[in-house]
């Protein structure tokens, strides 16, 4: 299937998984825009076929303008990617209110607002994908996780309603749920594991890697051939499901 003439939109485009999705969808014909907070990080790797915006998930007038500009220059989104996320663990009794507020409103409401922005010109169109960026801690909780594991599971809960909401329309939402993937986020949490539980850093990634299934680090590119197959042919019937990418059942 070509996506030729599709507009994509990716938050948290700059690394990672984003980019690695952006990368897939510009090699089967569509625009990608790719945002994030920092406009250097996103030109030093957007390639042809890519645009670059900064956007902060969590201000709402900021996503507004920013998407309606870019429906603007590109025409209306049919790909919505939410993926800007944080992921950092807290001990509950240490979680204060502004901790929680900044993950919530990155996580969840960032992805609520990413979602909702796009649908205005996406419904005009006769066929459109929302593929969220979840993770494994939106299916079970995390011990010394609860904020993001709750900022997760809302995540596949909102997915969950829309594809209820849209059901018979021409429209799929569903989630990809990886388990630790090889990204920067993984060599931050590596420190902050080895900190918080005074563990070395070779164990703490020990921790990540021997909680895949199939114990080894998953690959961006893993995560996004998963997003290549809902944006593919004969992917209707896709729909309100949380994809697991951790090796093996969880």
């Amino acid at each position: 299937m070509t996506l030729t003439g599709k507009h994509a939109l990716i938050t948290g485009g700059g690394t990672g998984i984003g980019l690695a999705i952006a990368h897939m969808l510009v090699e089967r014909g569509a625009h990608v825009t790719i945002t994030g907070r920092r406009i250097e990080v996103l030109e030093e790797v957007a390639t042809e076929g890519m645009t670059a915006i900064a956007m902060d998930v969590r201000n709402e007038d900021d996503v507004v303008t920013k998407i309606a500009a870019a429906v603007a220059a590109r025409g209306p989104i049919q790909i919505c990617v939410p993926n800007a996320g944080l992921a950092t663990g807290k001990a509950a009794h240490k979680t204060d209110m502004e901790f929680w507020r900044d993950m919530m409103s990155t996580n969840l409401d960032g992805a609520f607002l990413t979602i909702r922005e796009s649908l205005k010109g996406m419904r005009e169109t006769d066929w459109g994908r929302v593929i969220a960026v979840s993770s494994m801690a939106g299916l079970r909780g995390l011990p010394g996780a609860a904020c993001y594991s709750a900022s997760k599971h809302g995540m596949i809960g909102l997915i969950r309603s829309l594809s209820e909401e849209y059901m018979g329309k021409p429209y799929t939402f569903n989630s990809l749920c990886p388990g630790y993937v090889d990204t920067p986020i993984v060599t931050r949490n590596t420190q902050s594991i080895s900190e918080r539980a005074g563990i070395s850093t070779e164990s703490a990634r020990d921790m990540m890697v021997n909680a895949n299934r199939h114990k080894r680090l998953i690959t961006v590119e893993e995560v996004a051939a998963a997003a290549a197959w809902l944006v593919g042919p004969d992917s209707g019937s896709i729909n309100g499901q949380s994809l697991e990418i951790a090796g093996g059942q969880m």
